[in-house]
């Protein structure tokens, strides 16, 4: 039997996975183990892997922002932890 968790991935390149429902902390959310740092409302996103800051934020696999500081995976995703900012398509970006 499979376990039903409370978020989906849209693309196997997202940084994020979304909240089907409210979420709380401390709450598995994936198969490996994925805990939840804060209550994370629904359609929210919470970071599936640790995401070094000033690098892409990827969501439906492209680039949806980037990270305004360094987001531990567990974490919520918004308006306190991402940015705007340029990107020119065909230039490589380089997570250090």
């Amino acid at each position: 039997m499979s376990n039903v968790y409370p978020v989906i991935q849209l693309n196997a390149q997202d940084d994020v996975l979304i909240a089907r429902v409210n979420v709380p902390k401390g709450a598995v959310v994936n198969e490996h183990g994925l805990a939840t740092l804060q209550d994370i409302p629904a359609g929210h996103k919470i970071a599936v892997r640790a995401i070094t800051a000033h690098t892409p934020v990827k969501r439906y696999g492209q680039i949806i922002g980037f990270a305004s500081r360094d987001i531990a995976p567990g974490e919520h995703i918004h308006l306190q932890n991402l940015e705007m900012g340029d990107f020119f398509p065909g230039l490589r970006v380089w997570a250090g």
